[in-house]
């Protein structure tokens, strides 16, 4: 069990949340979970009932009765709070997801959401967004979803923003996707939700330059028609609305998947 007095934080709160993070056995540090591939590529991973380590004694690493180590199908990048992805991975306990974010006070939100709900198809990772790479095997993934994230206004600091063309190509390395695979259930490609429409049509200016075939778009995804897990509001997009900004979506496959 991790101090919260451990951490070099001087917000008291905020040490409190990287504590969690550090004691949720459905959470991990980027160096900690590579480490994790290494080692149980063919081997049972955990990632328990019920928040507490005392609960069964289970730690990171070791087996956990029932729960075999499945490849992640589905990612979330700048996730947040993760709850976007808990609640995906509650409609569909078959694909295992992982939630990606810089910042562990906020990952640790959804990490005991999945905890308390029994989620056990679920994985919450403190890691930049540019080790996405890093963080899963090339061809691996069905599906990555970036929710809201960043748009970095600046011109300068364009580099940075998730659909810039450095970030498009990670993610067709990543994607893999498999002949007939249901486009209803998040696991189909790149998914962007973004309320920004400089943003957003940015983005899509980027994919059609990188050659992926946009699918699916909405510039008002909560007045469209299409699936319901897409509407599945983040944290701060339930806030949004409530301002009266637009939700707008795009779902788009990877160039290879046209060859």
């Amino acid at each position: 069990m991790i101090d919260p007095k451990e951490f070099i934080i001087t917000r008291k709160r905020k040490k409190y949340k990287f504590a969690k993070f550090a004691n949720a056995r459905n959470c991990f540090e980027f160096d900690e979970w590579l480490a994790m591939r290494r080692q149980n590529d063919n081997e049972s991973i955990s990632i328990c009932a019920g928040p507490g380590p005392a609960q069964t004694g289970v730690t990171r690493g070791q087996s956990a009765p029932g729960l075999a180590r499945r490849k992640v199908d589905v990612v979330e990048v700048g996730a947040g709070t993760g709850l976007f992805v808990v609640e995906l991975a509650a409609r569909y306990p078959e694909t295992v997801f992982a939630a990606v974010d810089v910042k562990a006070d906020r990952l640790q939100k959804g990490a005991y959401e999945a905890l308390e709900r029994n989620l056990a198809n679920v994985y919450f990772i403190r890691a930049r967004a540019d080790q996405v790479d890093e963080l899963f095997e090339p061809h691996s993934l069905q599906g990555i979803w970036l929710t809201f994230s960043d748009p970095f206004p600046k011109k300068r600091s364009a580099g940075r923003r998730l659909t810039h063309s450095t970030y498009l190509r990670k993610y067709a390395d990543l994607l893999c996707l498999r002949p007939g695979l249901k486009q209803d259930s998040g696991r189909g490609g790149l998914y962007i939700k973004h309320d920004n429409l400089e943003f957003f049509q940015w983005s899509l200016e980027q994919l059609v330059a990188q050659k992926w075939r946009i699918d699916e778009l909405s510039f008002d995804l909560h007045e469209s028609e299409l699936s319901n897990d897409y509407k599945i509001l983040t944290s701060y997009e339930q806030r949004w609305l409530e301002e009266g900004r637009i939700t707008q979506f795009v779902q788009a496959l990877p160039p290879r998947a046209d060859r």
